[in-house]
C-alpha cells in the first residue's frame, strides 16, 4: 500500500456525508465516493472527491473501503457482495455503521477468506460532531489493522478507542447507545416532574449540569432538543433507536445477561412510534411523559 492509500467511501447519508467530507478535505491521496442518492454525491462536489458509478468500481480501486450504511443487513450485503468480489487482496474494509456484533464477526470472517482485512468501527456523537470531525470511534480489529486505519479514522474523530478484535467496536457502540437511550428517558421523566413541581426546565438543566446528575445527554440532547421541545425530522428518530436496541437485545440473549431497565426503555420508544413521533428526533419521547400517554405497568398506590 502506498504512503497515501486510495480511500473509498460508501454511504453518504446524515453521518456518512460529513464524515466523507472530512476524509476528502484532509487526506492527501485519492478519495472515491458512492451513494445511491445522486443528491448525496452532489453535495460533495465542492471537494476533490471522485464520484464512482458503483460499489464494484469503488472497491476495485480502493486500498481502504469505508462503509456508512443503515444497519447489519446492508453491511453484510455490501461487504460480502460487491466489495468482497471486487476488492484487492490486501485491502481493508472499515465499517462505520452500527450492526449486531455477530454480523461484524460474520463479515470479518467472510472477507478474511478473500484476503481482505476488516475492522468494525462504529461512530458515536452527533451529526454536528461528524461535521466538525469530532466523533468518537470504537474499533474492533487486529492490532496491525488498527495501526493501518487509525490515521484515517483521525480525519473523522477526536477520540478513537481500540476495544479488541473484530466485534469489540460494536459491543462498545451498543453499550454506549443503550446508555444514551436510557439516559434520555430518565431525563425526560425528571424534567417533566420538575416542571410540574414549579421549577423551569432551564433551571433544572443548569443545576443538574453542576451536580452528579450531569451527562452528555443532559448537556446536548436535553438542552438542545428537549428544553425547546424541538424534534426535527431527518435526525435520529425512534425507529433507528429501536433498531439499535434490537441489536442490544440480540447480544443480551447471546450472552445470557438480563437487561430489565433496557426493556422499559424499549417500550418507551415503541410507544413513541405508536404515538406519531416516528421520523422525528428521538428525545421527543419527553412528549409521552408530558401527555401521560406512556403506560408500561399499572400504577402502584403508595402505602398509607
Amino acid at each position: 500500500m502506498s504512503a497515501h492509500p486510495t480511500i473509498g467511501f460508501v454511504g453518504l447519508g446524515v453521518m456518512g456525508g460529513p464524515m466523507c467530507r472530512n476524509v476528502a478535505t484532509k487526506h492527501p491521496g485519492d478519495v472515491l465516493a458512492f451513494d445511491l442518492s445522486a443528491d448525496a454525491v452532489a453535495a460533495l462536489a465542492d471537494t476533490e472527491t471522485e464520484a464512482m458509478p458503483s460499489v464494484e468500481a469503488l472497491a476495485a480501486r480502493a486500498d481502504i473501503v469505508l462503509l456508512s450504511l443503515p444497519g447489519g443487513p446492508q453491511v453484510e450485503a455490501v461487504a460480502l457482495g460487491p466489495v468482497k468480489a471486487n476488492a484487492k487482496p490486501g485491502s481493508t474494509v472499515v465499517d462505520l455503521s452500527t450492526t449486531p456484533v455477530a454480523a461484524a464477526r460474520t463479515v470479518g470472517e467472510g472477507l478474511a477468506a478473500a484476503g481482505i482485512a476488516f475492522a468494525d468501527a462504529p461512530v458515536a456523537r452527533t451529526r454536528e460532531a461528524a461535521q466538525k470531525g469530532a466523533l468518537s470511534i470504537m474499533v474492533g480489529a487486529a492490532p496491525d489493522v488498527f495501526a493501518r486505519i487509525e490515521p484515517v479514522l483521525a480525519y473523522m474523530a477526536t477520540d478513537i478507542t481500540h476495544g479488541g478484535d473484530v466485534g469489540a467496536g460494536q459491543v462498545l457502540k451498543l453499550v454506549n447507545n443503550m446508555l444514551l437511550f436510557e439516559n434520555v428517558v430518565a431525563i425526560a421523566e425528571m424534567m417533566v416532574l420538575a416542571e410540574r413541581a414549579g421549577v423551569s426546565g432551564e433551571v433544572v438543566l443548569e443545576a443538574v449540569s453542576k451536580g452528579s446528575g450531569d451527562s452528555f445527554a443532559l448537556r446536548n440532547h436535553a438542552r438542545k432538543a428537549m428544553l425547546p421541545r424541538d424534534f426535527p425530522e431527518k435526525s435520529f428518530p425512534p425507529e433507528y433507536v429501536l433498531k439499535d436496541i434490537g441489536y442490544v437485545f440480540e447480544l443480551a440473549q447471546e450472552t445470557g445477561v438480563p437487561i430489565r431497565a433496557a426493556e422499559t426503555v424499549r417500550k418507551y420508544y415503541e410507544a413513541a412510534v405508536a404515538a406519531g413521533l416516528g421520523g422525528r428526533y428521538f428525545p421527543g419521547v419527553i412528549r409521552l411523559v408530558e401527555d401521560g400517554t406512556f403506560a408500561d405497568a399499572p400504577t402502584t398506590e403508595p402505602a398509607t
